[in-house]
């Protein structure tokens, strides 16, 4: 079961949504050629094999057009997707489901595909012990949806924003003159449930991370030979996250090194758009 988003995030984002789409004038299409007083039944299909993602802001989209209109969704988030799948069946006022249709679907394709993306890079690298990880390379405005789309397709959470955790990175690094003084000035800052993290992009800097007390080090861009060197110089000291590099092609062989975390901007940057359809019945 994927936890719901806070209602006023949904909401929110929704109003944002259906305002950009309808401006000042609203569905002009729809008020020139349908009558107010038409309904019709539709279903949401899916086109494509996949995960779904996106059902809670698609069905605020419904509720904020006209709350006369009735869904009924056959899928939740995170459900295995196949061509022809019904997702939802949408039944009422005609005009106000066609206004809705487009951003409806933009939440559900864009979310979706972020889901089946995450499944699968999860998929290829089950049974090595090693997490599936979102960034934060996410849409502004979207992020909370896109990160609950990763879990729904079987990734971990990473940070959310700057302030739920300390990721030290090279910038930091370079400012502080090094690893192992921004650790320390990190630790000292931090209180005990605030985890320190640091990314270092050479393997001699992992000993100055791990005796500074780092509790997560990101091995950024690590070949797989170092990344295999780096688990067997933490020895469990230290949760150990690959990035950089990642791709479905070679996120299988950066698992089987024994890291930890491995996380993915493609996750949400990258997302191709999945394909579902609204089509009258």
């Amino acid at each position: 079961m994927i936890p719901a988003l806070p209602s006023g995030l949904v909401t929110e984002a929704v109003a944002r949504a259906l305002s950009e789409d309808l401006g000042g004038r609203g569905d002009i299409t729809t008020l020139a050629t349908i009558p107010a007083d038409a309904t019709a039944r539709f279903q949401i299909a899916s086109r494509a094999r996949g995960v779904l993602a996106g059902v809670q802001p698609a069905a605020e989209v419904f509720a904020q057009v006209d709350r006369a209109i009735a869904v009924d969704w056959k899928k939740t988030d995170g459900e295995e997707l196949a061509p022809g799948d019904t997702v939802a069946a949408v039944e009422g006022p005609a005009g106000a489901i066609l206004t809705a249709e487009r951003t409806a679907l933009n939440f559900l394709g864009r979310l979706s595909g972020i889901a089946s993306l995450t499944r699968d890079y999860a998929a290829a690298i089950a049974g090595t012990g090693a997490v599936i990880a979102h960034t934060r390379k996410t849409t502004l405005g979207l992020r909370a949806f896109e990160l609950a789309a990763v879990r729904a397709g079987g990734g971990a959470a990473h940070r959310f924003g700057l302030d739920d955790a300390i990721l030290i990175k090279d910038n930091h690094v370079a400012v502080c003159g090094g690893v192992g003084e921004a650790v320390r000035r990190a630790r000292a800052f931090a209180g005990h449930m605030t985890r320190v993290a640091v990314e270092i992009d050479r393997l001699d800097q992992l000993a100055e991370a791990l005796e500074a007390g780092a509790e997560s080090v990101l091995l950024d861009n690590f070949p797989l030979e170092d990344l295999r060197t780096a688990v067997k110089q933490a020895r469990g000291r230290a949760r150990l996250e690959a990035s950089g590099g990642v791709n479905l092609r070679t996120v299988r062989a950066i698992a089987e090194t024994g890291v930890d975390v491995i996380s993915v901007g493609a996750l949400t940057h990258s997302a191709p758009n999945f394909d579902l359809g609204l089509d009258a019945v």
